[in-house]
């Protein structure tokens, strides 16, 4: 739920999905350009490129434009099976953190909140703000947010429902 509200009825990580009026021109150009799918980080060089030529061209490209771009040839809007498997995906995190939770010799409120925080913090710090590191993305204060909320949610109702005896 919390991702919901976060990309759509709060639209956090909007700076990641900006608009621009030149979109068709930009998709035009990208689809006469790129002929697969894919990922793609620009200024780059061939695979097998030797060190020399990587530093040459990071000299190069100092101070100038770059562009990291995901690329795909067709647009899918059935979000059906997308969220299909991000619920079936959420339900087996939250599994593995009631199996790590339930193998604590004692378990307190406190503690599952805690822990459940401590799984969603380790697991921004990995992916979303690796990525910003090295690529300078635009939405790390959104998830970070995400992070904390959604992983917090779960301490909280975890909390509750673990120890409610």
């Amino acid at each position: 739920m919390w991702q919901f509200l976060s990309w759509s009825a709060f639209n956090l990580h909007q700076h990641s999905q900006q608009y621009t009026e030149n979109q068709q021109a930009i998709l035009d150009c990208l689809g006469k350009n790129l002929k697969e799918e894919g990922g793609y980080y620009l200024p780059n060089l061939p695979a097998g490129s030797g060190m020399e030529e990587y530093e040459k061209q990071m000299k190069e490209s100092e101070g100038k434009p770059w562009a990291l771009i995901h690329y795909h040839k067709s647009m899918n809007t059935n979000m059906g099976m997308n969220m299909v498997r991000g619920l079936v995906v959420d339900i087996f995190i939250v599994w593995m953190l009631c199996w790590i939770l339930g193998r604590f010799a004692s378990n307190s409120f406190l503690t599952t909140l805690i822990t459940s925080l401590f799984v969603g913090f380790n697991a921004f710090l990995f992916e979303s703000y690796t990525a910003h590191i090295w690529f300078e993305t635009f939405d790390l204060m959104a998830s970070f947010i995400d992070a904390l909320m959604a992983w917090g949610l779960t301490g909280v109702w975890l909390g509750w429902w673990l120890n409610r005896r």
